[in-house]
């Protein structure tokens, strides 16, 4: 029997599970919460051939699957529509349930998917990439790129479960785990100091996937992250602290090009440009730059230009009224957002891209 621990988002009639452990894709009971027997799989060419075989053994016969190209540059309308398309093919009702084995993309795509099915259908997460364990695959978010903006479109539909299965992690490149690190590390900068305190004394175990370490990281993320949904599920307040650093890593995302670099390596180099806007002192600034580069990731933003980055920047979603909104930080653990922002501190960090 695989070891596991249980936190719940608290939504009420659409609260769910996230049941982190090892060991749980061939020992979870994953059927009972599927809504009926008809069963679509959505996951990727790399994580199929690892995970695959080992989650179909709890789903019903005959579940279909969907197999896409791996990579956030095809995280696009066109593959929505192949999964729309497998659902119509197996000729899935509205008691059908989408599960989605991958990373943050597969989740995305596979979640909004299930959204715009018969107006909605079931689905459940199981994420195996660290970033998609701590972040993307619990909250509801779903939606695709688009070549102005990232996550342009998409629709909130939280899942019915979130299972997390730690031992997926084993195949993750070092580069995709870094990755992760970028988005554990921003809530502790937003919301837990110490945490972040626990992460810069064990940023080794992390990188050397110790499993204990891992454990705690995943499951401190997503307390945190599942604390801020249950108070703001639809992003009208204080859940927008969750984007630290992503107005600036959206950006720097948009203008290399989808997959250049990766999510959390934008997400990183966006946390320090936030942080300078944030003017809150060297010491914070120092203490934050010395834990993402222990743990591998970009402490400078890209050779962008900055109007590139500007015009990025025009269609972040928590723009009003043309008035560019950041998270930024009073202290390293308390974030807040504003549209009261110096712009002369702005433009001297955005001239950073120019070089």
């Amino acid at each position: 029997m695989a070891i596991s621990s249980t936190l719940n988002v608290d939504l009420g009639e659409r609260s769910y599970p996230i049941v982190i452990g090892s060991g749980l894709l061939g020992d979870f009971a994953l059927g009972d919460y599927f809504n009926g027997p008809d069963c679509l799989v959505v996951t990727n060419e790399t994580v199929g051939p690892l995970y695959l075989p080992a989650l179909q053994k709890k789903l019903p016969p005959g579940s279909a699957v969907v197999s896409l190209a791996d990579g956030e540059e095809h995280k696009t309308l066109g593959n929505v529509e192949r999964v729309l398309d497998g659902l119509v093919a197996s000729h899935a009702n509205r008691d059908a349930t989408v599960v989605a084995l991958g990373g943050g993309v597969v989740g995305d795509i596979a979640g909004f998917a299930a959204a715009c099915y018969m107006r909605g259908i079931a689905f459940i997460q199981v994420p195996t990439t660290l970033l998609a364990q701590v972040d993307a695959s619990v909250g509801g978010k779903t939606g695709v790129n688009h070549k102005k903006g990232k996550n342009l479109i998409g629709a909130f539909h939280q899942p019915k479960l979130v299972l997390i299965d730690t031992d997926t992690l084993s195949t993750l490149p070092d580069r995709q785990l870094k990755a992760g690190l970028a988005e554990v590390i921003k809530y502790g900068a937003i919301a837990d100091l110490e945490f972040l305190g626990w992460l810069e004394t064990n940023i080794g175990e992390l990188l050397d996937k110790n499993p204990d370490a891992l454990v705690y990281a995943i499951l401190r993320s997503c307390e945190l992250k599942a604390g801020v949904v249950a108070d703001d599920e639809r992003e009208a307040g204080r859940r927008a602290i969750l984007n630290f650093g992503h107005t600036f890593g959206h950006a720097i995302e948009n203008s290399l090009g989808y997959g250049e670099w990766l999510h959390g390596e934008a997400v990183a180099a966006g946390m320090l440009m936030a942080l300078e806007l944030s003017n809150i002192g060297e010491d914070a600034s120092g203490r934050l730059r010395n834990l993402l580069e222990a743990a591998g990731l970009p402490v400078c933003p890209p050779a962008i230009g900055a109007e590139k980055m500007r015009a990025a920047m025009e269609m972040d979603k928590k723009v009003q009224a043309k008035q560019s909104r950041f998270v930024l930080l009073r202290s390293l653990g308390d974030a807040y957002l504003t549209s009261d922002y110096d712009a002369e501190l702005l433009n001297s960090i955005l001239r950073k891209c120019d070089s």
